[in-house]
């Protein structure tokens, strides 16, 4: 940990925590909901330290006492932004449930490789005291307080608001946005303090995606395509920027990792673009295409044109590297963001994915590749359904890839990945000139747990990370 005389969780800046140590354990929700296996879902904790005995195992399983939440994302009780207040400290990892709406707080400080349930927040605590459900995005404050993204209202229709809790009783305290400002739909969300804004994504209405993915539903105007500007002081919505049909379903938002910066990315999954959104001269806010990926022309799939579907995006903490993973081409990329408006492409790595050259899919036109990838085979496993969840390590080198979006979609685009359950791998990234090179020693099978095969997805780490991190 940064040393700074009685200083609070984290670190002071993004270049000191690139410094931290380096990553030992590693937690993951699994999950069980929509998989055969009538158990509930649990947080897994990975032991990821080459030196140990336990390298490349589950050395611990903390289950949840109700069945089929859909836990999703995970946030902290403090982080970087509490870095100033001695008083605080990063022991309590908030894991909501994107189904059930419940949300549950982990002790992960009284002992870090063998978590405890602290406290359950109860589904109706957030519908009768904020109107919300389907929580996804957990981010401490630089008050204390703790707020979660929610993507729906108690009825699974689309509502984007926010929940606070209190940092210390984990109360739920109510809505962060004023009365009737809800966005339409909700996703995740970032803020930055020193421009007083505060942006938030869109995916979808939570019964319409709850179990699969629907066009129609697109068309029917069930999934969004806005990033909402809010005003981080007075908490006001100032604008909703349409990114159009290219920019449908933003998901992932990232402002730099620099607190002084005005402009970040988005990852917008539908039809495989990256935005960049920006502060304007005029003191407003903007975005412009940077990166599109483009479909391929397929036979033998659902649709004639299969999409890349960006699902996650991170920057790395020197604000040098953008990467993303393409959950149905099945790669993951990384691309130098030196020009912040155009970014280079400067690694790629195949790990799965629906176009794999001895699947059913046929590619017949395709704009970037000369054949379809090999399947991707670690240790004698063949990994099934496509990278998805990415982390990348404190120092930028090490990148930890999950196969698993979310149970619904999995169960529709890669049932194999159900029957099988999901991996986590490693990638090994050439910092100086870009490259990603697939660490072929390293692999967690969680087809093999104990209670069967489980759908692992994102990755935390204890001192936290690139995606969890917020600097004032």
């Amino acid at each position: 940990m940064a040393k700074c005389g009685g200083c609070g969780p984290g670190y002071k800046s993004p270049l000191d925590a690139m410094k931290g140590p380096r990553e030992e354990i590693v937690y993951l929700p699994c999950i069980y909901r929509n998989t055969d296996i009538q158990k509930p879902d649990y947080l897994a904790t990975v032991d990821v330290d080459p030196k140990s005995p336990t390298y490349c195992q589950v050395i611990h399983r903390l289950p949840m006492p109700n069945m089929k939440d859909e836990l999703h994302h995970s946030g902290w009780n403090a982080c970087s932004s509490c870095f100033g207040d001695a008083s605080k400290k990063r022991n309590r990892l908030i894991l909501p449930s994107l189904i059930s709406s419940r949300v549950y707080v982990v002790d992960v400080g009284t002992d870090p490789r063998a978590p405890r349930l602290h406290k359950t927040v109860e589904p109706t605590e957030l519908f009768w005291k904020c109107g919300l459900a389907n929580p996804h995005t957990t981010h401490c404050l630089g008050s204390g307080q703790i707020m979660i993204s929610s993507m729906g209202d108690p009825s699974g229709n689309g509502k984007g608001g926010f929940i606070l809790l209190d940092g210390e009783t984990f109360e739920v305290v109510g809505n962060w946005e004023l009365p009737g400002e809800a966005a339409p739909f909700g996703y995740d969300f970032w803020y930055q303090p020193r421009h007083n804004v505060m942006m938030s994504t869109e995916w979808g209405s939570p019964k319409a995606l709850a179990n699969g993915f629907n066009p129609e539903d697109v068309k029917a105007g069930h999934y969004g395509q806005c990033i909402h500007v809010w005003d981080w002081t007075t908490h006001k919505h100032l604008q909703s920027l349409d990114l159009g049909e290219e920019g449908a379903i933003p998901l992932e938002i990232r402002f730099l990792h620099d607190p002084a910066a005005s402009e970040g990315f988005v990852g917008c999954a539908l039809n495989g673009t990256v935005f960049r959104f920006f502060k304007t001269q005029k003191g407003n806010w903007d975005v412009e295409k940077v990166i599109s990926v483009p479909s391929k022309k397929v036979e033998g799939w659902v649709l004639p044109q299969m999409p890349s579907l960006i699902t996650d995006i991170l920057i790395s903490l020197d604000d040098r590297f953008l990467y993303f993973s393409n959950w149905l081409h099945g790669d993951i990329r990384q691309y130098d963001i030196t020009d912040k408006r155009s970014p280079r492409l400067v690694g790629q790595a195949f790990l799965g994915g629906s176009i794999q050259n001895d699947g059913q899919v046929k590619v017949l036109e395709d704009k970037e590749l000369d054949s379809q990838p090999s399947p991707c085979v670690i240790k004698g496993k063949r990994v099934q359904g496509s990278p998805q969840m990415l982390q990348l390590s404190l120092d930028g080198k090490r990148l930890y890839v999950t196969t698993s979006l979310y149970s619904g979609w999995d169960k529709q685009f890669y049932p194999d990945l159900i029957k099988e359950g999901s991996v986590m791998m490693q990638i090994d990234v050439d910092t100086g000139k870009g490259g990603l090179k697939l660490n072929e020693d390293f692999l967690v099978d969680f087809g093999k747990e104990p209670d069967g095969p489980a759908l692992a997805h994102e990755l935390r780490y204890p001192g936290g990370d690139c995606t969890s991190d917020i600097w004032l």
